[in-house]
């Protein structure tokens, strides 16, 4: 068993955008796991209906 790795996980989340509104997108999540466990992450982005890759930064979770 490896001590240190790390994974690459995508899934669809609901965002929030001031220019587009609500916004369905798949966010990738680069984590960091310690005997398997996740531990921290390490970088989070998403792709644009463009194809363009962006950091999770410019817009918020939709609550």
């Amino acid at each position: 068993m490896k001590l240190f790795s790390v994974a690459r996980k995508t899934r669809n989340e609901l965002r929030f955008t001031p220019r587009m509104g609500r916004l369905d997108t798949k966010v990738t999540y680069i984590r960091k796991h310690i005997f398997g466990i996740p531990f921290r992450t390490l970088h989070k982005y998403r792709q644009t209906y463009y194809g363009e890759v962006k950091a999770c930064t410019d817009c918020q979770l939709e609550r």
